[in-house]
């Protein structure tokens, strides 16, 4: 299954596709880990990438294109793959239109405003392996530390509020339209977000398999 989730900063969308990942044996390819990684490492995509994130900005479509190419064309895409965080714009979803690549589905993974806004101010991630938690509904084994490799846990820069609302403006202004897109294509899947992440699974999976 080639599929794109479509979801809200904050809405859950990477711990639904970890699970997805899970069942359907596909790599979940999330941008926003990639583009951490190389802020991290310091490279010149991560420079470039840092200005933009800590702005509650999109990265400019080209910039996402390049890195996705490279991406795509890596081993455990064979058979398949979840796309967390892209495409996120229109141009982004014309140019994977246009390119070899097909997609079989789209979910659009929908959470209000304000739970999300809620939720982020308990949202963990680890620094090494960016795996998320958070402090109430999906806390670590041990606080403070990754449960898959140990790594330490923190929170992100982007998650404070007043970025959380502008990174929730950019999404509506500029990610949301895609579900019309996707829509208009006989693509798009609706799964309404729960209180509680097994239950968001279950939905997700129904109207999926639907």
């Amino acid at each position: 299954m080639r599929l794109i989730l479509l979801a809200a900063p904050g809405a859950g969308k990477g711990t639904q596709a970890e699970m997805l990942s899970e069942h359907y044996n596909i790599p979940s390819i999330s941008t926003g880990a990639i583009l951490r990684k190389n802020i991290k490492e310091g490279t010149e995509l991560g420079k470039i990438a840092a200005e933009y994130i800590n702005e509650g900005r999109l990265i400019p479509d080209e910039l996402m294109l390049k890195v996705m190419d490279e991406r795509f064309k890596q081993d455990d895409c064979k058979n398949g793959f979840i796309l967390d965080g892209f495409p996120r714009t229109i141009a982004q979803a014309e140019a994977l239109s246009a390119s070899p690549i097909e997609i079989d589905k789209v979910l659009s993974l929908e959470v209000d405003d304000e739970t999300i806004i809620e939720r982020l101010g308990g949202r963990l991630e680890c620094k090494s392996c960016g795996s998320t938690y958070h402090t109430e509904h999906k806390p670590p084994k041990t606080p403070g530390i990754c449960d898959k490799c140990g790594g330490e846990l923190g929170t992100r820069a982007d998650d404070k509020p007043e970025t959380v609302r502008e990174r929730l403006h950019t999404y509506h202004t500029q990610t949301e339209p895609l579900i019309e897109y996707y829509k208009n294509k006989g693509l798009l899947r609706v799964a309404k977000g729960q209180s509680e992440i097994d239950a968001t699974s279950r939905v997700v999976l129904e109207a999926l398999e639907a």
